[in-house]
């Protein structure tokens, strides 16, 4: 009975996940399609809408939106218990669009981050750069960035039959590892440093802060927010990536760490001056027995070598005749 209620319990637990992913997945999409089509519509209507910050903000929403089309492939993925139905093609195409939209997002994202802070600490210098035209190169240069960033995803994905989960593909760990740093360290080191400026710089200027710049303080409380959400969103997954990448790598850590002591003789030795002064006092002190003995090895080597060289000459009859006659 017990064996069977365990049995019970794990395909129950098993099954859980893939009746409630699937559901969070369905809401996700129907509310971010949503959300993200009316932002583009509308910050896409009015001429006088185009600004640097709704530029990026229409990118934004773009990279969402071509996320949010594979996410019925991956509910679908789940409710059939991790088997993958739509072919290696869609598998590449949905993994892509991830890859696109982890990239492209937390770069549009820090591009708001660093317009914001050039025009509320610099708004004087930063008039004649942040126009439409530069926004939009930047637009297409981070757009090319992020699919470039995808093609190892393009590369190396596929569907494979496995009878367990257990397996980590030789390329994960550097993809994971690369994710970690790209896109999101960086990332998030400029978006600090930005708001850490743009509070310090608020926080000496608010005696003279005027209507304009409270407009620009609304609008940066609320770039904020979009970078928090991400930040809250997307920190869980790349810890665990980062994690499971830390595992691949297991045998690469060991054989840092076992390095140590290798190194340590020379860091803590070698390096000193005093250990040094031993080191050569010692060879000084040994260099004369050595010269002296090698010198005495030299010497038997020549004295043998002559001797096999004078034997060589006489050749072993007239060695032979020689002893003959001594008698």
């Amino acid at each position: 009975i017990i064996n069977v209620s365990l049995i019970d319990f794990q395909i129950e637990g098993r099954l859980f996940p893939n009746k409630l992913i699937p559901t969070i997945y369905s809401v996700i999409f129907v509310m971010g399609f949503v959300g993200n089509v009316l932002v583009v519509f509308v910050l896409c209507q009015k001429s006088n809408r185009k600004t640097v910050a709704n530029t990026y903000m229409v990118n934004l929403a773009l990279s969402d939106l071509l996320f949010l089309v594979s996410l019925p492939f991956w509910a679908v993925y789940y409710s059939f218990d991790y088997n993958w139905v739509f072919g290696g093609l869609m598998c590449k195409l949905c993994g892509s669009l991830i890859s696109v939209n982890v990239y492209a997002s937390i770069y549009f994202i820090t591009c708001m981050s660093v317009d914001r802070y050039r025009a509320i600490v610099y708004p004087l210098q930063s008039q004649c750069s942040r126009n439409l035209c530069r926004a939009r190169v930047v637009s297409c240069v981070i757009w090319t960035i992020a699919g470039l960033m995808t093609i190892p995803t393009v590369a190396f994905r596929d569907t494979h039959y496995l009878n367990e989960l257990k397996v980590t593909p030789y390329w994960f760990p550097g993809l994971a590892l690369t994710k970690n740093i790209l896109a999101f360290l960086v990332p998030f080191g400029v978006i600090a440093s930005c708001y850490y400026r743009i509070a310090k710089h608020l926080v000496m200027e608010h005696s003279s802060l005027d209507k304009s710049s409270n407009n620009l303080d609304r609008v940066m409380k609320m770039v904020v927010a979009v970078v928090l959400a991400f930040f809250i969103c997307w920190f869980p997954f790349h810890v665990l990536t980062f994690l499971d990448a830390i595992i691949a790598l297991m045998p690469f850590t060991l054989c840092l760490g076992f390095s140590n002591s290798a190194i340590n003789p020379f860091i803590y030795c070698f390096v000193g001056n005093h250990f040094r002064e031993l080191l050569w006092r010692l060879y000084a002190e040994k260099a004369p027995s050595l010269s002296q003995k090698r010198d005495s090895i030299s010497t038997r080597l020549s004295s043998f070598s002559r001797k096999l060289s004078d034997l060589k000459d006489t050749g072993p009859l007239e060695t032979l005749g020689q002893r003959i006659r001594d008698p």
